[in-house]
């Protein structure tokens, strides 16, 4: 089963250095980019974030990045 696209580019998310993060991988959350549990019951899982740095973090909204939870450009390619 392949994700879901939510979106064709990055969600743009203030982090808060010491904390933890985790993006959705399956796109079915309500919660994009991040899991709200809608993958429960197949096999995707949450890919943890641990931010290093208050900064903005671009997470992968196309859920094809090589560089999962990030966005690596890979929404360019999609039709």
């Amino acid at each position: 089963m392949d994700a879901l696209i939510p979106q064709k580019s990055p969600y743009a998310k203030e982090v808060e250095a010491g904390k933890s993060y985790y993006w959705c991988s399956c796109g079915q959350s309500k919660a994009q980019p991040f899991c709200d549990g809608s993958h429960k019951g197949s096999s995707f899982t949450p890919v943890k974030y641990d931010a290093t740095e208050s900064k903005t973090v671009y997470f992968c909204g196309c859920k094809q990045s090589a560089n999962q939870p990030l966005c690596d450009g890979a929404h360019k390619a999609l039709v």
